[in-house]
């Protein structure tokens, strides 16, 4: 007599057929939104006049391109993936749907380290003092979660810190706005939390793209570890994932992203939170399969934000930020109307 083994959930599930064309279909999208980038603004150009700037450099058209709005276009789809990916392995370690990358208080201490700069006015000085003031308090806010993972802390207890950091950078933010004796710096300030992709250079590039590429290589890595904690904690270890490594690597790889990302573009809100739930009606609910599209999708939201915001009839250029705020909430709110069913169940 046989006897058959009970079924378990697999956590090498195969992946459909469907993939690789859905994931053609993304990088058609992002190509498109690409060229479009590059063409709209205020002196617009047809796709022959921005080639010809791409490969000769010369004239008008070719500082336009290269020196404008090729620098835009790599930082709103290289910060657009991060937040992307970056939200879907909050929501993979959490195993919560509503988990954003914000939870560990990278982008407030970010935020607040470039504030600092442009509160004492060495912005004005030094070109890389703000992005690098934001990375250094991006480090300090990964530290001090890092510091509380080591002590082998529960998920709980790592919420609870980050939004211990989150309350404590946004009121010290707030008291720097506040206090400041200049009123320029304070509109300047405004204008930066705001977030935005104007009047970037390729050194901005530069200095973000290294902290992006290291967060990516990180998140990507830890796939099958989110994969195996779909089946709880106790059974992710048993099949060998080291489930408190998988936490530390996961907050140093979000902080890593968000905190390169917020650097060079400000507070961007929502595609983090965004982008997951559009990634799981092409993929499913696999939260190693998510992580792709997630990218993908992040980095075509805020790609077409920032298009969005060149187009839309104003004296001055609307902030990324708000675009994403004004089209991101009602869309999330909606998301999660439309699926109360499944988070009354993932809760």
């Amino acid at each position: 007599m046989i006897t058959r083994r009970p079924d378990v959930p697999s956590i090498s599930a195969s992946r459909p057929s469907g993939d690789g064309l859905k994931r053609a279909a993304l990088l058609g999208l992002i190509a498109a939104l690409a060229l479009g980038s590059l063409c709209v603004g205020p002196a617009g150009l047809s796709p022959g006049e921005v080639w010809r700037g791409l490969v000769s450099g010369a004239g008008v058209d070719g500082l336009i391109v290269r020196d404008i709005r090729l620098p835009r276009l790599i930082l709103s789809l290289c910060v657009g993936a991060s937040l992307g990916l970056a939200g879907a392995a909050m929501q993979g370690l959490l195993r919560n749907p509503l988990a954003e990358p914000a939870i560990f208080g990278a982008p407030q201490a970010a935020a607040f380290g470039a504030v600092l700069v442009l509160y004492s006015g060495f912005s004005s000085a030094l070109s890389f003092a703000l992005p690098a003031a934001a990375i250094v308090g991006a480090s300090i806010s990964v530290a001090a979660i890092l510091l509380v993972a080591r002590r082998g802390a529960g998920l709980v207890t790592l919420i609870l810190a980050g939004l211990a950091v989150s309350s404590l950078a946004g009121a010290a933010t707030s008291l720097a706005i506040n206090l400041s004796p200049n009123p320029f710096a304070v509109t300047e300030i405004v204008f930066w939390l705001m977030g935005s992709f104007e009047d970037r250079s390729m050194r901005h590039v530069a200095l973000a793209l290294p902290f992006i590429a290291a967060s990516v290589a990180i998140l990507f890595a830890c796939g099958a570890g989110y994969r195996a904690l779909t089946l709880g904690e106790e059974t992710a270890q048993s099949l060998g994932v080291d489930v408190a490594r998988l936490r530390r690597l996961t907050v140093a790889g979000v902080a890593l992203g968000v905190g390169g990302g917020v650097a060079v573009s400000g507070a961007i809100g929502f595609v983090g939170l965004v982008a997951p739930h559009l990634a799981r009606p092409l993929v499913g609910p696999d939260p190693q399969r998510i992580l792709l599209p997630s990218t993908l999708i992040g980095a075509a939201l805020l790609t077409a934000a920032d298009i969005g915001v060149r187009l839309a009839p104003s004296v001055t250029e609307i902030k990324v930020g708000v675009v994403t705020a004004l089209i991101g909430a009602p869309l999330f709110l909606w998301l999660i109307l439309a699926r109360r069913g499944a988070l009354a169940g993932e809760a």
